[in-house]
């Protein structure tokens, strides 16, 4: 088998503009993976970053501890059933896995959004629509991943990736842009001969908005993607597997990338500086409802949007300008950027450090956040896709289950419901955590350059 890293000469030479002209020319597959990830980055994230407000004390009612907990464990969820998930999207192929998981999650966002309806039952309905919707994002995520590959130009596969990273965020920027229209009730613009005010609606009418884009993906998926478009579009021929019936369990789990140590350690070394993204939805939101006056917490979500509005322009940007460079470099810049940004909420919260944090937070991830995911895909054969970046996802699952042990009892503690606040400490401490990533990194990074594909240098 030819190996995935490998590159002809023709395609070294390929110029940025030619890059995108290939892309812009993709298969129908391609596009139709797309939709579904910008339609679920408006539904997935306008729950997420709602959802410490609607489970917690001024919400469902449950303390902000097991707020904490029930976040985490719901996103956690999500990256653990990945490690299934790329399985069953190898199994069922992209077309069927993303049908099935589409399906699982719609259901589960109708439990949710109806939970307060559920007098008594209301935790229980809420804590069941979160895992059905983990266990169906579990599946899509991989399935979304191993059709960007499968429907794209492989030479054009750094950008794809940038691309496919970049789309979801525009999906959220649609989604930050929306969602506190629906949610407050508040003066947005007023020019004195015209005034616009949010509908009212609460986070329940931001739940149902999330609710009809999952409608809308499923049905131009079935419509459109048919098995005559999933046949004809790959563009990658899966590898021969006549002799993985002669193989044993052991030799099977050999072929994973966890028998690499570099590729182990790569991993599990972003654990810290994970958790900084994990507080994007654990600590942030009530962070800001707590700490600034309503006039800022009412346009909580632009303020959010200006990640993925970032995310958009520059992951792709980025990627393309970078295509050559070493990933290790680019992960030490990067993270080295997500993990010292926190430092600049220590004062104390104001306005101009908060968008400060979001915009420079915003260009480290967009600096290593793709890199990584187009790492897992060159190492992965044909047909593995799936399985590789279920596999790569463990570390994430664990700094989103892990920050969630302790983030709601930081916020408690640090910035309570009523109370005196003393974020600043907070967020000293959490960068300190983030830190770790970069500075081992810088140490190892001699070592892991032996291990980085051949395409990279």
């Amino acid at each position: 088998m030819t190996d995935p890293t490998e590159s002809t000469e023709e395609e070294k030479d390929l110029t940025l503009r030619e890059n995108f002209r290939l892309l812009l020319r993709a298969s129908k597959g391609f596009w139709l993976v797309n939709q579904i990830n910008f339609f679920d980055g408006i539904a997935y994230f306008g729950i997420l970053m709602l959802l410490t407000r609607y489970l917690g004390p001024s919400g469902l009612g449950m303390t902000d501890k097991v707020t904490g907990f029930s976040v985490s464990l719901y996103t956690g969820l999500v990256t653990l059933f990945m490690f299934g998930g790329g399985f069953v999207s190898d199994k069922l192929g992209v077309r069927r896995a993303l049908t099935w998981s589409l399906i699982v999650i719609g259901a589960g966002r109708v439990l949710l959004t109806i939970a307060p309806a559920f007098e008594g039952m209301s935790q229980v309905s809420a804590w069941t629509g979160l895992m059905l919707m983990a266990l169906g994002t579990g599946v899509m995520q991989p399935a979304l991943y191993a059709g960007i590959k499968e429907y794209t130009d492989p030479r054009t596969a750094t950008i794809a990736f940038g691309l496919l990273y970049s789309i979801m965020n525009l999906g959220i920027v649609a989604e930050s842009f929306i969602s506190p229209f629906l949610r407050s009730d508040a003066t947005f613009l007023n020019l004195g001969f015209m005034e616009i005010v949010g509908l009212g609606w609460g986070i329940n009418g931001v739940y149902w908005m999330a609710i009809a884009v999952t409608g809308l993906m499923l049905l131009i998926h079935i419509t459109f993607f048919t098995r005559k478009v999933e046949e004809t579009d790959r563009t990658v021929v899966e590898e021969e597997k006549d002799d993985d019936g002669d193989k044993t369990w052991i030799e099977k789990l050999k072929e994973l990338p966890f028998a690499d140590p570099r590729f182990m350690f790569f991993i599990f070394i972003l654990l810290p500086v994970r958790t900084i993204f994990a507080h994007d939805f654990l600590t942030v939101p009530d962070y800001v409802f707590r700490c600034f006056p309503e006039t800022v917490s009412a346009k909580y979500e632009w303020i959010h949007g200006m990640n993925p509005l970032i995310i958009v322009i520059f992951v792709p940007t980025i990627a393309a300008f970078t295509r050559k460079a070493k990933i290790v470099n680019m992960m030490i810049i990067g993270t080295l950027i997500t993990a010292i940004i926190p430092f600049i909420l220590v004062p104390g919260p104001h306005l101009w450090t908060l968008l400060t944090y979001v915009t420079i937070y915003s260009l480290g991830e967009a600096v290593w956040s793709s890199r990584f995911l187009e790492y897992v895909a060159r190492l992965a054969p044909a047909g593995r896709v799936g399985a590789y970046m279920g596999l790569a996802g463990i570390p994430w699952f664990m700094a989103k289950f892990t920050t969630g042990l302790y983030s709601g009892s930081m916020l408690a503690h640090f910035v309570p419901e009523s109370g005196p606040h003393n974020s600043g400490t907070m967020w000293m401490v959490y960068a300190c955590i983030a830190c770790i990533s970069p500075v081992t990194l810088l140490l190892a990074r001699k070592w892991l350059l032996k291990g980085v594909p051949e395409a990279e240098e």
